[in-house]
This record gives structure tokens, C-alpha cells and sequence, in this order.
């Protein structure tokens, strides 16, 4: 049988999702519990792999099994064997063509930035610190240029594996509650470090350090030399993944933490 599970972490004790060698990973540990309550090997599959420091609210995996168990057992089980800072949030049983990863038409980051001039110990790993005053509007006009489908060359990493730079970015959206600015973005795919290398460059937007049309030279320079510094992990979630309608997973959104 193959089974989705929902899952919730907080990166900050992790080297990551993808299970290394004597690091403590996310998907280490997952696979660890999961094999405690299956009986046998397990080994699994997400939606989206996140770095050292990303968190999830709606991170989404999937697996394989021969163990007969209540749905129940993949959920309380999986927690009694998962740290505090892993959690298995819901379980359902899928169909064979089902993939974590492939299955899922879009994804949702939200990147949350606290913009004060002190920093927080309680948000330290929770949120990016910023202290420059950010101008929301600013950020909100350069937004609406990567709005489509385009060549993400220059929001990149050089280790970046992908065999094409072209995305389609459904929705970005900035604002402001309170003291923290909140960046949503969602888009089919995911180039590495995308995400936080457009939170980089709206940064220097929103602290007047460059103009918002900055955001279509950088885009249309297609040269990651020509992008802003990449932006803290800490600040980052993946929100939500969305899958086809026969596929009615529950909603795990973060609002704010």
C-alpha cells in the first residue's frame, strides 16, 4: 500500500531534508520512526526538499509499504518515535500513481521577516531579522514583475540541478502585520534557492537601496552575479503543496509564528 503523510519540522537542528550520512536530516528521522512502526525498511519521499535552517507547516510525503497497520499507528505512532521538532500532522492512503513530489502541481513558501531595529531571541531562528525600515509598497510593486512564467536564471544557485530555469510564479505577495513583513510566494516549481534569492533582492528594494525596476534587470539579466545576496534559511516555510483535486489533502498552512 502507499501512503501521504502531512508533516510539520523546524529546521533549525536539521542539515536539511535529504538523509546524509551521520547528519541528523529530516528525512533521516522520518524514515527512522517509520521503520520502528512498520517492521521493515522504510524510505521516503517528499514534496519539496528544504535546506538546513527551512521550516514546513505543509510539507507532504509518501511511502511504501507491506505492513498492515491502522492509519491511526502512521500518525501517534510515528510521533512517539519522531523529536518534538518533527510532527506528523495527517495520514491518508493514495492510489499507485501517486508521488510526493511529481504528483503536486504547485508549492507555497512563506518567508517571514521580523522588521525591527532590535532583534528577538524568541524569533532568532523563527523569522529573518531586518532592521531597516522596509517600504511594503516598493516591494509590492517589484513583486508583480516575476508574476508568470519565466527564465529564473538569475534567482539560481550554482548548484542548482535543474534542467530548465523556466518557472511559472502564480502569486507573490508582500505585506506587512506589524512588526513582520510577510512574503508568499507560490509557483509550480522551485529553482534552489529561488525563494530566498527573490526575498534578497525585494530586501534591497523595500530598504530603498534600489529602485523597484531593479527587479526586472535583475530578471531579464538572467546572471545570478547581477541578484542580491541569497536571504537567511531561517525565515523560510514551505506552506503548502497542491495536488490535483482527487487528491483532498487537508490544509496545514502557517499564518504567522
Amino acid at each position: 500500500m502507499k501512503i501521504a503523510l502531512g508533516i510539520e519540522y523546524d529546521g533549525t537542528e536539521f542539515y536539511g531534508w535529504q538523509a546524509q550520512a551521520n547528519l541528523r536530516t529530516v528525512q533521516g528521522c522520518l524514515e527512522a520512526a517509520l521503520t520502528a512502526i512498520a517492521d521493515e525498511p522504510i524510505k521516503v519521499f517528499c514534496a519539496g526538499r528544504t535546506d538546513a535552517g527551512v521550516h514546513a507547516s505543509g510539507q507532504v510525503i509518501h511511502f511504501e509499504t507491506q505492513a498492515k497497520r491502522n492509519l491511526r499507528a502512521w500518525t501517534l505512532g510515528a510521533n512517539t518515535h519522531l523529536p518534538p521538532t518533527i510532527a506528523v500532522r495527517w495520514v491518508q492512503e493514495v492510489d499507485d500513481v501517486f508521488h510526493a513530489r511529481f504528483s503536486a502541481i504547485a508549492r507555497r513558501y512563506r518567508y517571514i521577516i521580523l522588521n525591527h531595529a532590535l532583534r528577538s531571541a524568541i524569533f532568532a531562528s523563527r523569522a529573518t531579522w531586518f532592521y531597516h525600515p522596509l517600504q511594503i509598497e516598493a516591494m509590492q510593486y517589484a513583486a508583480k514583475y516575476l508574476i508568470g512564467e519565466h527564465d529564473f536564471s538569475s534567482f539560481r544557485s550554482a548548484q542548482c540541478e535543474s534542467r530548465t530555469p523556466m518557472r511559472n510564479v502564480q502569486e507573490l505577495i508582500v505585506s506587512r502585520r506589524g512588526d513582520f513583513v510577510i512574503i508568499d510566494i507560490q509557483a509550480n516549481a522551485f529553482l534552489h534557492h529561488m525563494d530566498r534569492n527573490i526575498v534578497g533582492v525585494l530586501l534591497q528594494i523595500g530598504s530603498g537601496w534600489q529602485e523597484p525596476d531593479w527587479m526586472l534587470q535583475v530578471l531579464h539579466s538572467k546572471d545570478r552575479r547581477v541578484a542580491a545576496e541569497t536571504a537567511s534559511a531561517c525565515g523560510l516555510y514551505l506552506n503548502k503543496v497542491v495536488y490535483p483535486e482527487r487528491y483532498p489533502f487537508p490544509a496545514n498552512e502557517i499564518l504567522l509564528l
